[in-house]
Protein backbone atom coordinates (compact mmCIF):
# COMPACT_ATOMS: atom_id res chain seq x y z
CA UNK A 1 0.00 0.00 0.00
CA UNK A 2 2.84 2.34 0.92
CA UNK A 3 4.63 1.61 -2.36
CA UNK A 4 1.45 2.29 -4.31
CA UNK A 5 1.02 5.61 -2.53
CA UNK A 6 4.63 6.58 -3.24
CA UNK A 7 4.29 5.60 -6.90
CA UNK A 8 1.09 7.65 -7.13
CA UNK A 9 2.86 10.62 -5.54
CA UNK A 10 5.81 10.36 -7.90
CA UNK A 11 3.45 10.08 -10.87
CA UNK A 12 1.50 13.07 -9.63
CA UNK A 13 4.65 15.17 -9.29
CA UNK A 14 5.86 14.07 -12.71
CA UNK A 15 2.56 14.98 -14.33
CA UNK A 16 2.49 18.29 -12.46
CA UNK A 17 6.02 19.11 -13.61
CA UNK A 18 5.24 18.15 -17.17
CA UNK A 19 2.19 20.40 -17.04
CA UNK A 20 3.90 23.38 -15.42
CA UNK A 21 7.25 23.41 -17.20
CA UNK A 22 6.06 24.11 -20.75
CA UNK A 23 3.96 27.15 -19.77
CA UNK A 24 6.75 29.71 -20.29
CA UNK A 25 7.95 27.78 -23.33
CA UNK A 26 4.53 28.04 -24.91
CA UNK A 27 4.33 31.74 -24.12
CA UNK A 28 7.80 32.33 -25.54
CA UNK A 29 6.82 30.47 -28.71
CA UNK A 30 3.63 32.52 -29.05
CA UNK A 31 5.47 35.81 -28.60
CA UNK A 32 8.22 34.77 -31.03
CA UNK A 33 5.60 33.90 -33.64
CA UNK A 34 3.77 37.23 -33.27
CA UNK A 35 7.05 39.16 -33.49
CA UNK A 36 7.93 37.20 -36.62
CA UNK A 37 4.60 38.14 -38.19
CA UNK A 38 5.34 41.79 -37.42
CA UNK A 39 8.47 41.87 -39.57
CA UNK A 40 9.90 43.92 -41.21
CA UNK A 41 8.82 46.07 -38.28
CA UNK A 42 10.45 45.36 -34.93
CA UNK A 43 8.18 44.12 -32.14
CA UNK A 44 9.90 44.25 -28.76
CA UNK A 45 8.17 42.34 -25.97
CA UNK A 46 8.93 41.66 -22.32
CA UNK A 47 6.73 39.68 -19.94
CA UNK A 48 7.90 39.39 -16.33
CA UNK A 49 6.51 37.50 -13.37
CA UNK A 50 7.02 39.78 -10.34
CA UNK A 51 6.75 36.82 -7.96
CA UNK A 52 9.86 35.17 -9.42
CA UNK A 53 11.62 37.98 -11.28
CA UNK A 54 11.83 35.75 -14.34
CA UNK A 55 11.09 37.27 -17.71
CA UNK A 56 10.56 36.39 -21.36
CA UNK A 57 11.92 38.83 -23.93
CA UNK A 58 11.68 39.15 -27.69
CA UNK A 59 13.89 41.50 -29.71
CA UNK A 60 15.91 42.53 -26.67
CA UNK A 61 19.21 44.40 -26.76
CA UNK A 62 17.99 47.74 -28.12
CA UNK A 63 16.08 50.83 -27.06
CA UNK A 64 12.49 51.64 -28.03
CA UNK A 65 10.92 55.05 -28.40
CA UNK A 66 8.33 55.36 -25.63
CA UNK A 67 6.14 58.16 -26.98
CA UNK A 68 3.19 58.73 -24.59
CA UNK A 69 4.12 55.66 -22.56
CA UNK A 70 6.65 57.98 -20.91
CA UNK A 71 3.79 59.78 -19.18
CA UNK A 72 3.59 57.07 -16.51
CA UNK A 73 7.23 57.38 -15.35
CA UNK A 74 6.99 61.18 -15.51
CA UNK A 75 3.89 61.02 -13.32
CA UNK A 76 5.77 58.77 -10.88
CA UNK A 77 8.56 61.36 -10.65
CA UNK A 78 6.01 64.09 -9.91
CA UNK A 79 4.27 61.96 -7.28
CA UNK A 80 7.64 61.39 -5.61
CA UNK A 81 7.87 65.18 -5.24
CA UNK A 82 4.39 65.14 -3.71
CA UNK A 83 5.52 62.44 -1.27
CA UNK A 84 8.51 64.55 -0.24
CA UNK A 85 6.38 67.67 0.24
CA UNK A 86 8.01 69.63 -2.57
CA UNK A 87 4.71 69.63 -4.44
CA UNK A 88 1.09 69.31 -3.33
CA UNK A 89 -1.72 67.62 -5.23
CA UNK A 90 -3.97 70.67 -4.75
CA UNK A 91 -1.20 73.09 -5.72
CA UNK A 92 -2.25 75.26 -8.65
CA UNK A 93 -0.42 75.25 -11.97
CA UNK A 94 -0.91 78.34 -14.17
CA UNK A 95 -1.26 77.55 -17.86
CA UNK A 96 -1.79 79.84 -20.84
CA UNK A 97 -2.82 79.12 -24.45
CA UNK A 98 0.84 79.28 -25.52
CA UNK A 99 1.36 76.12 -23.44
CA UNK A 100 -0.96 74.09 -25.67
CA UNK A 101 0.73 71.07 -27.28
CA UNK A 102 -1.53 69.32 -29.82
CA UNK A 103 -2.45 65.74 -29.04
CA UNK A 104 -4.75 64.02 -26.55
CA UNK A 105 -6.75 60.81 -26.47
CA UNK A 106 -9.90 62.83 -25.79
CA UNK A 107 -10.53 66.60 -25.55
CA UNK A 108 -8.68 67.41 -22.34
CA UNK A 109 -6.55 70.09 -20.71
CA UNK A 110 -5.16 71.44 -23.98
CA UNK A 111 -8.68 71.83 -25.36
CA UNK A 112 -9.82 73.74 -22.27
CA UNK A 113 -6.88 76.12 -22.63
CA UNK A 114 -8.12 77.30 -26.00
CA UNK A 115 -10.63 79.49 -24.16
CA UNK A 116 -7.92 81.25 -22.15
CA UNK A 117 -5.55 80.87 -19.18
CA UNK A 118 -6.29 78.24 -16.54
CA UNK A 119 -5.22 77.51 -12.99
CA UNK A 120 -5.46 73.75 -12.45
CA UNK A 121 -4.26 71.51 -9.65
CA UNK A 122 -1.27 69.21 -9.90
CA UNK A 123 -3.67 66.29 -9.51
CA UNK A 124 -5.74 67.49 -12.49
CA UNK A 125 -2.62 67.78 -14.60
CA UNK A 126 -1.53 64.27 -13.59
CA UNK A 127 -4.90 62.77 -14.50
CA UNK A 128 -4.99 64.60 -17.83
CA UNK A 129 -1.49 63.35 -18.69
CA UNK A 130 -1.91 59.70 -17.70
CA UNK A 131 -5.61 58.90 -18.10
CA UNK A 132 -6.32 61.12 -21.10
CA UNK A 133 -2.79 61.15 -22.57
CA UNK A 134 -2.83 64.93 -22.88
CA UNK A 135 0.40 66.28 -24.34
CA UNK A 136 -0.13 69.75 -22.89
CA UNK A 137 -0.43 68.20 -19.44
CA UNK A 138 2.72 66.07 -19.58
CA UNK A 139 4.82 69.02 -20.77
CA UNK A 140 3.46 70.98 -17.80
CA UNK A 141 4.54 68.13 -15.49
CA UNK A 142 8.04 68.21 -16.95
CA UNK A 143 8.25 71.94 -16.28
CA UNK A 144 7.28 71.25 -12.65
CA UNK A 145 10.10 68.71 -12.43
CA UNK A 146 12.65 70.99 -14.09
CA UNK A 147 12.98 68.98 -17.30
CA UNK A 148 13.39 65.45 -18.55
CA UNK A 149 16.76 65.01 -16.88
CA UNK A 150 15.06 65.30 -13.48
CA UNK A 151 12.65 62.50 -14.37
CA UNK A 152 15.55 60.36 -15.58
CA UNK A 153 17.51 61.07 -12.39
CA UNK A 154 14.51 59.94 -10.32
CA UNK A 155 14.28 56.68 -12.27
CA UNK A 156 18.01 56.05 -11.93
CA UNK A 157 17.81 56.67 -8.19
CA UNK A 158 15.16 53.96 -7.96
CA UNK A 159 17.21 51.41 -9.90
CA UNK A 160 15.44 51.85 -13.24
CA UNK A 161 18.41 51.85 -15.61
CA UNK A 162 17.97 52.13 -19.38
CA UNK A 163 14.90 54.38 -19.39
CA UNK A 164 15.63 57.98 -20.31
CA UNK A 165 13.43 61.05 -20.61
CA UNK A 166 15.05 63.90 -22.47
CA UNK A 167 12.26 66.20 -23.61
CA UNK A 168 8.54 66.81 -23.72
CA UNK A 169 5.99 66.22 -26.43
CA UNK A 170 6.42 69.60 -28.14
CA UNK A 171 10.16 69.24 -28.74
CA UNK A 172 9.93 65.54 -29.60
CA UNK A 173 7.18 66.20 -32.14
CA UNK A 174 9.40 68.73 -33.89
CA UNK A 175 12.27 66.25 -34.01
CA UNK A 176 10.05 63.49 -35.36
CA UNK A 177 8.87 65.83 -38.09
CA UNK A 178 12.43 66.73 -39.03
CA UNK A 179 12.05 70.30 -37.78
CA UNK A 180 14.00 72.52 -35.41
CA UNK A 181 12.41 74.62 -32.63
CA UNK A 182 10.47 77.47 -34.23
CA UNK A 183 10.75 75.94 -37.70
CA UNK A 184 7.73 75.27 -39.90
CA UNK A 185 7.36 73.03 -42.99
CA UNK A 186 8.14 74.81 -46.25
CA UNK A 187 5.04 76.39 -47.79
CA UNK A 188 3.66 74.24 -50.59
CA UNK A 189 5.76 71.24 -49.58
CA UNK A 190 4.88 68.14 -51.60
CA UNK A 191 3.71 64.89 -50.00
CA UNK A 192 6.94 63.23 -51.14
CA UNK A 193 9.06 65.95 -49.55
CA UNK A 194 7.04 65.80 -46.32
CA UNK A 195 7.44 62.02 -46.13
CA UNK A 196 11.18 62.31 -46.71
CA UNK A 197 11.47 64.98 -44.01
CA UNK A 198 9.45 62.94 -41.51
CA UNK A 199 11.39 59.76 -42.28
CA UNK A 200 14.66 61.60 -41.71
CA UNK A 201 13.32 63.02 -38.46
CA UNK A 202 12.15 59.65 -37.14
CA UNK A 203 15.46 58.01 -37.98
CA UNK A 204 17.29 60.85 -36.23
CA UNK A 205 15.16 60.37 -33.10
CA UNK A 206 15.83 56.62 -33.08
CA UNK A 207 19.55 57.18 -33.52
CA UNK A 208 19.62 59.68 -30.65
CA UNK A 209 17.64 57.31 -28.36
CA UNK A 210 15.79 60.23 -26.76
CA UNK A 211 12.71 59.41 -24.64
CA UNK A 212 13.44 55.71 -24.96
CA UNK A 213 13.59 52.54 -22.89
CA UNK A 214 15.09 49.10 -23.02
CA UNK A 215 12.84 46.12 -22.37
CA UNK A 216 14.54 45.48 -19.02
CA UNK A 217 14.02 49.08 -17.93
CA UNK A 218 10.33 49.01 -18.85
CA UNK A 219 9.84 45.79 -16.89
CA UNK A 220 11.80 47.14 -13.92
CA UNK A 221 9.77 50.35 -13.83
CA UNK A 222 6.47 48.47 -13.90
CA UNK A 223 7.65 45.91 -11.35
CA UNK A 224 8.82 48.58 -8.92
CA UNK A 225 5.60 50.51 -9.43
CA UNK A 226 3.33 47.57 -8.67
CA UNK A 227 5.40 46.58 -5.63
CA UNK A 228 5.32 50.08 -4.13
CA UNK A 229 9.08 50.62 -4.48
CA UNK A 230 8.84 53.87 -6.47
CA UNK A 231 6.48 56.10 -4.50
CA UNK A 232 4.33 55.98 -1.37
CA UNK A 233 1.40 53.59 -1.13
CA UNK A 234 -1.13 56.39 -1.68
CA UNK A 235 0.79 57.67 -4.71
CA UNK A 236 1.18 54.11 -6.03
CA UNK A 237 -2.56 53.54 -5.78
CA UNK A 238 -3.26 56.86 -7.47
CA UNK A 239 -0.96 56.19 -10.41
CA UNK A 240 -2.17 52.61 -10.90
CA UNK A 241 -5.74 53.90 -10.76
CA UNK A 242 -5.03 56.52 -13.42
CA UNK A 243 -3.36 53.93 -15.62
CA UNK A 244 -6.26 51.50 -15.20
CA UNK A 245 -8.68 54.26 -16.21
CA UNK A 246 -6.79 55.39 -19.32
CA UNK A 247 -9.10 55.99 -22.25
CA UNK A 248 -7.32 53.90 -24.92
CA UNK A 249 -8.03 50.28 -23.89
CA UNK A 250 -7.60 48.81 -27.36
CA UNK A 251 -4.15 47.22 -27.32
CA UNK A 252 -2.98 44.56 -24.84
CA UNK A 253 -6.17 45.13 -22.84
CA UNK A 254 -8.33 44.10 -25.80
CA UNK A 255 -7.03 40.52 -25.55
CA UNK A 256 -7.60 40.03 -21.82
CA UNK A 257 -10.51 37.83 -20.72
CA UNK A 258 -13.31 39.11 -18.51
CA UNK A 259 -12.12 39.52 -14.94
CA UNK A 260 -8.56 40.52 -15.83
CA UNK A 261 -7.42 44.10 -15.23
CA UNK A 262 -4.66 46.16 -16.82
CA UNK A 263 -2.99 49.29 -15.47
CA UNK A 264 -1.14 50.52 -18.52
CA UNK A 265 0.04 53.44 -20.61
CA UNK A 266 0.02 53.41 -24.38
CA UNK A 267 2.18 55.43 -26.76
CA UNK A 268 1.94 56.22 -30.46
CA UNK A 269 4.14 57.92 -33.02
CA UNK A 270 2.73 59.13 -36.31
CA UNK A 271 3.29 57.53 -39.69
CA UNK A 272 5.99 58.39 -42.17
CA UNK A 273 6.34 56.97 -45.64
CA UNK A 274 3.28 54.77 -44.86
CA UNK A 275 5.01 53.22 -41.85
CA UNK A 276 4.02 53.32 -38.18
CA UNK A 277 6.76 55.05 -36.24
CA UNK A 278 5.85 53.51 -32.89
CA UNK A 279 2.86 51.63 -31.42
CA UNK A 280 3.32 50.86 -27.72
CA UNK A 281 1.68 49.57 -24.57
CA UNK A 282 3.19 48.81 -21.18
CA UNK A 283 1.44 47.85 -17.99
CA UNK A 284 0.60 45.45 -15.19
CA UNK A 285 -1.90 42.64 -15.79
CA UNK A 286 -3.85 41.37 -12.77
CA UNK A 287 -5.74 38.07 -12.96
CA UNK A 288 -9.01 37.45 -11.08
CA UNK A 289 -7.05 35.49 -8.44
CA UNK A 290 -4.75 38.48 -7.82
CA UNK A 291 -1.72 37.14 -9.68
CA UNK A 292 0.17 39.84 -11.56
CA UNK A 293 2.32 39.94 -14.67
CA UNK A 294 4.31 42.84 -16.09
CA UNK A 295 3.97 43.34 -19.85
CA UNK A 296 5.59 45.86 -22.20
CA UNK A 297 5.22 45.82 -25.98
CA UNK A 298 6.87 48.23 -28.42
CA UNK A 299 6.29 48.08 -32.19
CA UNK A 300 8.79 50.17 -34.13
CA UNK A 301 9.12 51.23 -37.76
CA UNK A 302 6.35 49.02 -39.11
CA UNK A 303 4.45 48.93 -42.43
CA UNK A 304 1.45 47.46 -40.58
CA UNK A 305 -1.83 49.32 -40.39
CA UNK A 306 -3.13 50.30 -36.93
CA UNK A 307 -5.84 47.60 -37.11
CA UNK A 308 -3.20 44.90 -37.62
CA UNK A 309 -0.98 46.34 -34.88
CA UNK A 310 -3.92 46.30 -32.47
CA UNK A 311 -4.59 42.67 -33.38
CA UNK A 312 -1.02 41.68 -32.49
CA UNK A 313 -1.22 43.50 -29.16
CA UNK A 314 -4.55 41.86 -28.33
CA UNK A 315 -3.07 38.47 -29.20
CA UNK A 316 -0.18 39.14 -26.83
CA UNK A 317 -2.65 40.03 -24.08
CA UNK A 318 -4.56 36.81 -24.70
CA UNK A 319 -1.36 34.73 -24.60
CA UNK A 320 -0.18 36.34 -21.36
CA UNK A 321 -3.57 35.79 -19.70
CA UNK A 322 -3.56 32.13 -20.81
CA UNK A 323 -0.12 31.66 -19.24
CA UNK A 324 -1.42 33.12 -15.97
CA UNK A 325 -4.29 30.65 -15.86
Amino acid sequence: MLMQTLRALVLSLAVGSAFAAPVDTRLQASLDRIASEARPGTLGIVVMDPSTGKSIKVNDGRSYLMMSAFKAPIAAAVLARVDSGELKLDQKVHLVPADIVPGSAVPSLGKRLEAGPLDVSVEEVLRAAVTQSDNTAVDALLRLLGGGHAATAFLESKGVHGMRIDMGERELSLMLNGLKPGEQPVAGESDEAANAREKKGFQAVLASKVDSTTLDAAATFLDKLQSGALVSSSSTNMLLGMMTAQVIPNRVRAGLPVGFQLADKTGTAGTYDDRLGAWNDMGIVTAPNGRRMVVAVFLSDSPAKPKQADAWFAEIGKAVAASMQ
